[in-house]
């Protein structure tokens, strides 16, 4: 059986993703949602002024990276509350 990583992929991000990096408190992130979700909702509901349902309507996806401390730490929420383990926080090109 193989270890999982525990991480998102940002190789298999959805292309619908807002895409993009931020610094918050000397951290460099940009959060994502990889082709793992399930649309369960755990992500828009922890963080919903970053993450919401696609327009396909079969996945989530990040609309927009945090602005704030609170932003970010419900994305983080979002993040490690997802079951699937599809949000990562490694999008950024770089």
């Amino acid at each position: 059986m193989m270890e999982s990583t525990e991480m998102a992929d940002p190789t298999e991000a959805w292309e619908d993703n807002v895409g993009g990096d931020v610094t918050i408190g000397g951290k460099r992130i940009g959060f994502y949602v990889d082709k793992e979700c399930i649309l369960c909702s755990v992500c828009s509901d922890a963080a919903p002024s970053n993450f919401r349902m696609s327009d396909d309507e079969d996945h989530d996806v990040c609309f927009k990276q945090p602005d704030n401390e609170e932003e970010l730490a419900q994305c983080y929420e979002a993040l490690e509350n997802c079951p699937v383990e599809a949000i990562g926080d490694d999008g950024y090109n770089g």
